[in-house]
């Protein structure tokens, strides 16, 4: 969406996330505007706004961000009830022609990307290690509770176990000797004493 200094729109159309597309785009615009002076604004700055965003700052080209959560709070005051991609484009096209208050995006340097990246590959891992203990936890708790309550969440040992033992009795049957086997191949001997006490919980509550 492209609008003049009065809002009154110039250009309205869907782009593919295609550099092709993505590179005349900004041409349309200035040959619309005269080649005058032309603010971009978007409201995210990641995923699939990093080829835009490359494209422009290559450009030279200023561009402004609105957050996703003031575009949702100013559409409140614009026509149309339904989200669609158009009137999103409306709300944050009128805003930065009005507003004077919205930062500029800015190149950053390449140590900042690539901490950025390391970062988010971080959260990524510790969230799905978070979301496979919680999974397991909670089938824990459904098919033996005594168990769930004597595993400690921290170590990898008891999860180690867990891929040569699955259910209670297994487990009571085979401890003393193949489940430290199991362990001690696996490099987790430290776990063998909680590993132990489930044991005594599996043996206790059969």
């Amino acid at each position: 969406m492209a609008l003049d200094a009065h809002g009154t729109r110039l250009l309205s159309r869907r782009v593919r996330n295609d550099e092709a597309e993505l590179l005349q785009l900004p041409r349309d615009v200035y040959a619309l505007t005269g080649h005058g002076e032309v603010l971009c604004a978007m409201d995210t700055t990641h995923g699939s706004a990093a080829l835009l965003i490359g494209l422009l700052l290559a450009r030279g080209q200023p561009m402004a961000c609105l957050t996703g959560l003031a575009v949702h709070h100013v559409a409140a005051g614009y026509r149309g009830q339904g989200k669609t991609d158009a009137r999103d484009a409306r709300v944050i096209a009128d805003q930065a022609r009005m507003r004077r208050d919205l930062g500029l995006l800015r190149p950053g340097d390449e140590v900042a990307i690539d901490l950025r990246t390391l970062i988010g590959r971080r959260t990524d891992l510790v969230s799905d290690r978070t979301r496979q203990l919680n999974r397991l936890h909670a089938q824990l708790l459904e098919i033996f509770p005594a168990f769930e309550r004597a595993l400690t969440p921290k170590g990898r040992g008891l999860i180690t176990l867990l891929t040569g033992y699955q259910t209670p009795a297994a487990i009571t049957a085979a401890w003393r000797a193949p489940g430290a086997h199991h362990l001690a191949r696996a490099r987790h001997a430290r776990a063998l004493g909680p590993a132990g006490a489930c044991a005594g919980a599996v043996k206790k509550n059969l």
